[in-house]
Order: structure tokens, then sequence, then C-alpha cells
């Protein structure tokens, strides 16, 4: 449904909050892909808005950008990818 074909293990990892992976013994939780994926959202995001509205000046690309990459948007994303499934 992604495209894209995840190790199992990593998608575990990247789909374990950290307070569920503490009150079970210490799981590895994913923080860590939490950071690299927030940065890498945030460039692909402001690359395509860039790249798509040449006109509009950075305070307008700021907005459109925060108005993407935020957790309702993200949610409703993940849902439309059906996330919860895994």
């Amino acid at each position: 449904r992604l495209g894209y074909h995840l190790e199992s293990a990593l998608l575990v990892r990247a789909l374990t909050h950290r307070s569920y992976a503490y009150e079970n013994g210490g799981l590895p939780t994913n923080e860590r892909l939490e950071f690299l994926g927030d940065s890498v959202l945030g460039l692909v995001v402001t690359d395509t808005l860039y790249r798509t509205h040449p006109d509009l000046p950075e305070g307008q690309l700021a907005k459109l950008r925060a108005a993407v990459v935020n957790s309702r948007a993200l949610a409703e994303v993940s849902r439309g990818l059906d996330l919860g499934a895994f």
C-alpha cells in the first residue's frame, strides 16, 4: 500500500511508542526514527512547496508547510494508509 517494502523489525520499531516500550521491558522505541523522519518529511514538504509555489513569499510557504506537517494532518494520512493495521 505504501509502495515501499519495509523490514518487519524496522516497521515495529517505527510504530513502537516510548510509553509502550517502557511498560514492556524497555523495548527499542521510535524516537530516533521519529527524529530522522521529521527532518526528511520537512525537507520533502519544503522542497515540494518551494517548487509548486514559486511566487509565494517565505512566510506563506512556512504557513503552508506547518499546515501539512502537523499531527492532525499526519494522522489523517496515516489513517488513509491504514497504518493502524500494523
